[in-house]
């Protein structure tokens, strides 16, 4: 009896001294449309042999989801757009700090938290776009510009219900203070050509219909939309070259706090920086690699290069109450 003890006993010991295995399979929370991720996990299954599960939602539902699961959660990873979203999912301490030498190497400081939370992994510049055929290049300059009185009438912006110009107002704030900011949103809004745009796509869409002259959008769903429209008469401008920079932000991920296989989720979000997954990232999306080493798809190189706003993108979430404050102040719906 004694001897089966001490048997069962060592056996127990050995068990927990002995590593554990790798995880056989990650499970991810994605806000991205399933096409533009899925080829991103499928290399990395091809290559670790680690298969990934992922769970497609709103950013919000996600966040609401990893709140409510707590500690039981399967999520090992979360992937959303927008510092702001990522940034705000990391106040609502549902992401794990890392300290990764790969991604630090990888990915300059200004696209990832300073805690270590998430790290940006494909970006997308938030510019001006114009009708070639009612608008030259030189009357164009700054976001700033665009609240002149030679705009009155011919502008277009997307809602301010999207968190996409929520943050390009933050930066704004960042950059001139409040009160300046203020006066330029009330300047876009008076010089506006018709009720602001549920989606991007749309605002595009007005622009060649002539609508309107000049708006602001993300550069991959001008990306897009060219592909669809060959004909397109809507060409991009880099604002604010001479001082600050283009508005830039991201597409992100982090670890969850309670990741069931946090060591293996921590590989799969390294590698996503490297260069074999940024050229994926780039390639599905007409995004622009965060990794610097790395060069955007040729379509995306073609629209030409640009000076980013070198603010850090934590400014998006940090700032982002204020600017929904002002842009209500406003009156940009």
């Amino acid at each position: 009896m004694q001897v089966r003890k001490t048997l069962l006993a060592a056996l127990t010991l050995s068990a927990l001294a002995a590593p554990a295995f790798a995880a056989d399979e990650v499970v991810v929370y994605s806000a991205r449309i399933d096409e533009l991720i899925k080829p991103v996990f499928d290399a990395y299954t091809a290559k670790t042999g680690v298969k990934v599960k992922f769970i497609t939602d709103k950013e919000a539902p996600l966040l609401a989801r990893l709140k409510a699961e707590g500690q039981n959660t399967p999520a090992d990873l979360l992937i959303t757009v927008d510092a702001g979203n990522l940034w705000q999912a990391e106040q609502e301490g549902v992401l794990k700090s890392l300290a990764s030498p790969v991604i630090e190497a990888n990915i300059p400081a200004q696209y990832r938290s300073s805690t270590g939370a998430w790290t940006g992994l494909s970006l997308r510049a938030r510019t001006i776009f114009y009708s070639p055929e009612r608008v030259k290049p030189e009357e164009l300059s700054t976001y700033e510009a665009l609240a002149d009185k030679s705009w009155e009438g011919r502008l277009c912006l997307r809602t301010s219900k999207k968190v996409y110009n929520q943050s390009l107002t933050a930066t704004l704030i960042e950059t001139h203070g409040a009160e300046k900011t203020e006066q330029i949103v009330k300047g876009w809004i008076n010089n506006l050509a018709t009720d602001v745009f549920a989606d991007d796509t749309a605002l595009l869409q007005a622009i060649d219909a002539g609508q309107c002259d000049v708006g602001i959008a993300n550069t991959y769903y001008y990306g897009r939309l060219a592909k669809q429209q060959p004909g397109l008469k809507v060409k991009p401008f880099w604002p604010n070259q001479a001082d600050r920079g283009v508005h830039v932000n991201l597409s992100g991920a982090g670890v969850t706090l309670h990741a069931p296989h946090a060591a293996e989720a921590q590989k799969l979000l390294e590698w996503m920086t490297s260069a074999e997954a940024q050229n994926l990232f780039a390639d599905a999306n007409q995004e622009y690699p965060a990794n610097p080493a790395i060069k955007p798809s040729a379509e995306v190189a073609a629209w030409g290069e640009f000076k980013a706003d070198a603010v850090a993108m934590e400014v998006a979430g940090k700032r982002q109450a204020e600017a929904t404050m002002l842009m209500d102040r406003a009156g940009w719906k």
